[in-house]
């Protein structure tokens, strides 16, 4: 399986690799978010470790269910090679109705088929008023 574009990555194709990547976050379904991804794809996600693509959907399935009314946005910051450096911004309430804005990093390299083999993402939140949302 092919994930386009392709390694190594120049301006235009990191831009739209992380595109896509942003649009299947946003649609909230862990197995499009997965699929992008080596069946042993290794992840950091603040403290935890995730192995393997059914791993990756399990992490994502239990983040949306806590995390609602989620809205993300990805930049490009870097790119060589078969390396991509993101920085995001994404808004969401927990069950209680709190409203957070999550800032981070995720370092991101790729197999010649163009899928995510790591992913490394550091994250902080803030907590915010439902007014300061920005997304």
């Amino acid at each position: 399986m092919k994930k386009y574009p392709l390694p190594p990555f120049n301006k235009e194709t990191a831009e739209q690799k992380v595109q896509m990547a942003e649009d299947a976050w946003n649609s909230k379904d862990p197995i499009t978010v997965s699929m992008a991804c080596t069946e042993d794809t290794e992840w950091r996600n603040r403290n935890q470790f995730i192995n393997g693509r059914q791993e990756v959907q399990e992490f994502l399935k239990n983040k949306w269910q806590n995390e609602l009314d989620y809205k993300l946005q990805k930049e490009l910051w870097a790119f060589l090679d078969n390396r991509i450096t993101v920085r995001f911004e994404y808004e969401y309430k927990n069950k209680e109705g709190i409203w957070y804005r999550a800032y981070g990093n995720e370092n991101w390299e790729f197999d010649e088929n163009g899928l995510m083999l790591k992913r490394y993402a550091s994250i902080n939140d803030l907590e915010i008023k439902e007014s300061e949302r920005k997304l």
